[in-house]
């Protein structure tokens, strides 16, 4: 069969960050030659560039725009991707990148299946206090994470940077359990790229970093652990300040926080719960991973998830 493929993340690989997305298109068909085993020669051809950079804006924009379903649709395709650059030793930082978006996929199929969730208990004012939320009502999908992710290996330099991460988490006035976001962001890669330009363990888009003191120029300190760590920490106080609760904090991290607040007003909302459905796919599933993840990982859950306080003052 042809197999269809996405673009490289530009400077993923190695020693990409002087090519250009042709080179390392034309790379890859190299590498593939040099290094995929017999039985995916057999298998798979090495896809054309058109086919190649398809698949990546088709996958994009439903993980933007799409439904869960239409996610799902795409694990198929993606596991084929993967078997391909899987042995490429340069593609191996995409291959985990993609190894993550089949998750996605995955949990996106599993949602399919699930009953919907119960209401949200209201006050009609009989007087009666409505029962407290579930954490699976309060974020959908949490529970299937949770089940998931429990499983899953912690990442390799994760105790390397865990120090420094947590003790500028801390300055900043925000849980240090939330360093795990950098998990989800980038299973604590510094060098990681996203396709989008995020960067860093903490995936912080260029205006983002700047506006958070950060320089992209001559040397880009969103790769530098502990400076990427202050300006997400700052950007999550700011965040839970402007929305009240870490899931809305989480789903403006990823999505804007103008997006969140737009639909929050559209929807004439108040939780991320009400407003789940109609948010991005990306968000929609980053979100519960998050919080699962947290929990997983320092067995906090969401609803025990500390407030912000007053950032430090370093001398």
């Amino acid at each position: 069969m042809l197999l269809a493929a996405g673009p490289v993340i530009a400077g993923t690989p190695s020693s990409a960050g002087t090519k250009s997305a042709d080179d390392l298109f034309a790379e890859g068909q190299t590498l593939f030659d040099a290094y995929a085993p017999p039985e995916i020669k057999a298998q798979f051809e090495f896809p054309t560039r058109q086919k190649w950079d398809d698949f990546m804006a088709r996958l994009q924009k439903t993980r933007e725009t799409g439904s869960l379903a239409e996610l799902a649709a795409y694990e198929p395709e993606a596991k084929a991707v993967l078997k391909v650059l899987r042995p490429l030793p340069e593609y191996r930082d995409y291959a985990a990148w993609l190894s993550d978006r089949i998750e996605e996929m995955e949990v996106a199929k599993t949602a399919q299946t699930l009953p919907p969730p119960p209401a949200v208990p209201s006050n009609p004012g009989g007087g009666q206090t409505p029962p407290p939320e579930t954490v699976s009502v309060a974020v959908p999908l949490y529970d299937v994470w949770v089940t998931r992710l429990r499983d899953h290996p912690r990442p390799a330099r994760a105790d390397e940077f865990l120090p420094g991460l947590k003790k500028a988490f801390t300055v900043e006035g925000v849980p240090d359990e939330l360093v795990w976001l950098a998990e989800t962001e980038s299973t604590f890669n510094p060098d990681a790229v996203s396709p989008a330009g995020a960067c860093g363990l903490f995936q912080l888009m260029p205006a983002t970093a700047r506006a958070l003191g950060l320089s992209l120029f001559p040397f880009d300190t969103r790769t530098d652990p502990e400076k990427s760590a202050h300006a997400a920490a700052k950007l999550l106080h700011e965040l839970h300040g402007r929305f009240g609760d870490w899931p809305l904090a989480l789903a403006a991290y990823n999505a804007g926080e103008g997006r969140i607040r737009r639909t929050l007003k559209k929807q004439d909302a108040k939780t991320f719960a009400e407003i789940a459905a109609v948010l991005p796919t990306e968000t929609r599933l980053y979100v519960p991973r998050v919080l699962a993840t947290l929990m997983v990982r320092t067995g906090v859950a969401p609803d025990g998830l500390g407030s912000p306080v007053k950032p430090v003052t370093v001398d």
